[in-house]
């Protein structure tokens, strides 16, 4: 079991290092922690991080380029730095 303070932490990493003008997809977060290649199994936990970081203001998430509500939204989601989060 993955902690969810190591899924948010790099998830932070990943949009910090992209920037604010670009998205990243929660996947590429558990594929960096799935050492063993089997990170489809973290999804579920991948995305309730990033709902908390989301939450704390850090980030925002997005459908087709739009925020949309962390707990409502059905279907792939993308990632991205909130502007007045460049830490």
């Amino acid at each position: 079991m993955m902690s969810k303070q190591k899924l948010q932490s790099v998830i932070m990493q990943l949009v910090r290092k992209r920037g604010s003008s670009k998205t990243i997809c929660p996947s590429e977060a558990a594929q960096v922690i799935a050492s063993d290649g089997n990170w489809r199994e973290l999804m579920d936990d991948t995305r309730d991080a990033a709902r908390k970081l989301h939450r704390q203001g850090k980030i925002q998430i997005e459908q087709q380029g739009k925020p949309v509500d962390p707990d409502q939204y059905s279907g792939p989601i993308r990632l991205r730095l909130k502007e007045d989060s460049d830490e």
